[in-house]
């Protein structure tokens, strides 16, 4: 009897010493997982910076120099390196924690993708000999890179940071990441000169024509659909690819050139935008601009904002914006 009781007291200590040992390699091997993601997350978003962003605007700087057609080969093998690392992070190993901040990180890179997609497209005719209006519209694309950085700065980092903690672990840092270099990207007469050299839109809005200048939203309607503001709720069965048509009355007493229409489309966490220009209004006459946007989801809340962008001399702006609240449908 003395002897299976010591059989039994030392069977249960192997146990305990088991459970622990398996506990401590759980734990272990969680620890692992979380540094691992953190790591390659990093890595990632660093390999966007060298290998994408830093290129793409070294390349845009000096496209004056260059043949369009060069330029734009060189930022469609850009495009190619950013649809690779969009579809690199969609393959990580994601441990349970770090979902949320997986589904910030695809989203980052996703953006990044599209950009530089939307930017090779419009480039030949921006060099071209059309810069304004293409100027526009990269300037539009521009927007997605900011929204990228937010994005990252604001979720992906955060939370990144938030499950490390809650894993108990300490002392990791993770990756910072910068598309968009600065804010002048986002305006088109900027664009425009860095890409073409040329200092026309600075020398435009510094000899404004005497007079009233200004732009105002009439009418947004979607096929045969009339879009009324908030709070009416409206229905639009257009899929998820709607293009919006835009009434914009010339309000005062110049012509204006380049008038640049945005749209944006709120929903599910996400906002689709496009942006399009009407190349010329005239005083008192109502013009209309098609602005495509894509990728919008289907039966979902969506709230719509419609803004006309300030011509030069522009200085009442209470008639530019509109905001409808909307559902899609196919």
């Amino acid at each position: 009897m003395v002897r299976r009781r010591i059989a039994a007291g030392v069977g249960v200590v192997v146990l305990v010493v088991v459970v622990l040992l398996i506990n401590g390699c759980l734990k272990s091997g969680k620890e692992e997982a979380l540094k691992t993601y953190n790591r390659e997350a990093s890595q990632l978003v660093q390999e966007s910076d060298q290998q994408v962003s830093g290129p793409l605007f070294k390349e845009l700087a000096s496209a004056s120099g260059e043949s369009p057609l060069n330029v734009e080969t060189q930022v469609n093998q850009l495009r190619g390196q950013a649809q690779s690392q969009a579809a690199h992070a969609k393959s990580l190993s994601v441990p349970g924690e770090m979902e949320a901040a997986q589904r910030n990180l695809t989203l980052v890179l996703d953006l990044r993708a599209e950009a530089l997609a939307k930017i090779a497209n419009l480039l030949r005719t921006a060099l071209g000999g059309q810069g304004k209006q293409a100027s526009t519209e990269i300037a539009g694309a521009m927007e997605m890179g900011l929204a990228s950085d937010v994005v990252y700065s604001q979720r992906v980092a955060p939370l990144i940071q938030q499950a490390l903690a809650a894993g108990g672990i300490q002392g990791q840092s993770t990756a910072s990441t910068q598309f968009l270099p600065n804010l002048g990207w986002l305006e088109p007469s900027t664009v425009e000169q860095r890409l073409t050299g040329k200092s026309s839109g600075s020398a435009q809005s510094s000899q404004v024509a005497p007079g009233t200048h200004g732009s105002a939203l009439t009418g947004v309607s979607v096929g045969s659909t009339t879009l009324e503001t908030e709070p009416t709720l409206n229905h639009i069965n257009a899929g998820s690819n709607p293009t919006f048509t835009v009434a914009v009355e010339d309000s005062g007493s110049n012509p204006e050139t380049d008038v640049a229409v945005e749209v944006s489309v709120s929903a599910g966490g996400k906002t689709y935008k496009a942006v399009k220009a009407i190349p010329k209004t005239e005083p008192g006459v109502t013009s209309k601009v098609n602005v495509p946007v894509e990728g919008v989801p289907l039966e979902a809340a969506a709230r719509v904002t419609v803004y006309v962008r300030p011509v030069p001399g522009e200085t009442n702006l209470e008639n530019n914006k509109g905001t409808f609240l909307a559902v899609f449908g196919g």
